[in-house]
């Protein structure tokens, strides 16, 4: 699939990320979603964050240990034992353990979450929605390249949600470009509700019975069902791997840790399992189950539906969509309920 470079050519003036991340031209006690989504574009209209970063290998050792994945990087190459050294791939979906927020604790949301992209208030409660990632054949990240990353707003909107509430649908476009070239393009968007009275706590209780407390360490094994010679892939995540997870990709949204908040404020009855953790673990099946020699990963679609909490007990599967082109559906289930859908496109080349 070809990318096209967008934007590379002019200089990128230094943007005031404090103050566009909380406009606040309208009084915040009347702005409905409409006019919150218009702020938004106003704001970020024609304007591109530019950051680099050079990719060390201890964050891609971290990250393989808390997915549980000893050599993920190569059977040679034990990661208990120590890093990745410099030249070695970054798999597909790892680079988001790489620009992560750079926000002071005082400038996050009451919920933990960073605000860079946030709408304005009240629609300050961010809900990972879904996305999309496309890469790029031969221009792979690599650990200890110099990297830099693109990001500009695509869109803002209002939305509706099922119970009839105001909400803003936002989706962002990340460009990384290593000295290869442009390898990925990482478009995510995100939901953002009404941010929750505080003072009220306490005064309701929660809809939901709390999950009993999870046993155990996290798990992940395959399975196979029946006739299907492909296996499903079954994972229970324990709160030190949220936590982990949590901390590398320096997220500090308050329901992925701290079961009070996402039962008391948020109405979880227990911590939630990231979203992009999951379309980590989508990409690894990908390669684990499908991928053959020659083949690559071009494209990632995804959608998140539900919630998976800590110590549940959930399910990974896939099927062939299209046999000529290399198209994979994968779906995330609990139970019988659809939690995340994901569909990849394969083309011809790379190693991992």
């Amino acid at each position: 699939m070809t990318v096209l470079r967008t934007a590379l050519s002019r200089q990128t003036r230094p943007l005031n990320l404090r103050a566009m991340s909380r406009p606040r031209s309208l009084s915040t006690s009347s702005i409905t979603a409409s006019e919150a989504a218009s702020q938004m574009l106003h704001t970020f209209q024609d304007k591109t964050i530019v950051r680099k970063q050079t990719l060390d290998g201890n964050q891609l050792q971290k990250l393989c240990l808390t997915l549980g994945r000893r050599y993920g990087l190569g059977p040679q190459l034990d990661l208990t034992l120590g890093c990745p050294p410099n030249g070695t791939p970054v798999p597909p979906g790892y680079h988001l353990v790489y620009f992560t927020p750079s926000e002071l604790e005082e400038d996050l949301g009451a919920d933990g979450t960073d605000r860079t992209f946030n709408a304005p208030a009240p629609f300050t409660r961010r809900m990972w929605a879904g996305g999309q990632m496309r890469w790029n054949d031969g221009t792979e990240l690599r650990v200890g390249e110099q990297v830099e990353e693109h990001t500009k707003l695509i869109t803002a909107v209002a939305k509706k949600s099922r119970d009839g509430s105001e909400m803003v649908l936002v989706e962002v476009n990340k460009e990384f470009w290593g000295e290869r070239g442009l390898a990925v393009v990482d478009q995510r968007s995100w939901i953002y509700r009404k941010e929750i009275d505080l003072s009220t706590i306490g005064e309701t209780t929660s809809t939901k019975s709390p999950l009993p407390p999870p046993r155990g360490k996290s798990e992940v094994r395959d399975v196979v069902v029946g006739d299907n010679p492909l296996p499903d892939r079954v994972f229970e995540w324990s709160p030190a791997a949220l936590f982990r997870f949590s901390a590398l990709t320096f997220n500090a949204h308050m329901i992925h840790y701290n079961e009070s908040w996402a039962r008391d404020v948020e109405n979880h009855p227990g911590v939630v399992v990231h979203g992009p953790l999951n379309l980590i673990n989508m990409l690894d099946y990908w390669r684990d189950v499908h991928r053959v020699e020659g083949s690559v990963l071009e494209e990632i679609s995804y959608r998140a539906t539900a919630p998976i909490y800590a110590g549940e007990e959930y399910t990974m599967s896939s099927s062939k969509m299209n046999t000529d082109y290399g198209i994979f559906e994968v779906l995330v289930k609990k139970g019988d309920q659809l939690c995340m859908t994901g569909h990849i496109s394969e083309a011809t080349s790379w190693s991992y």
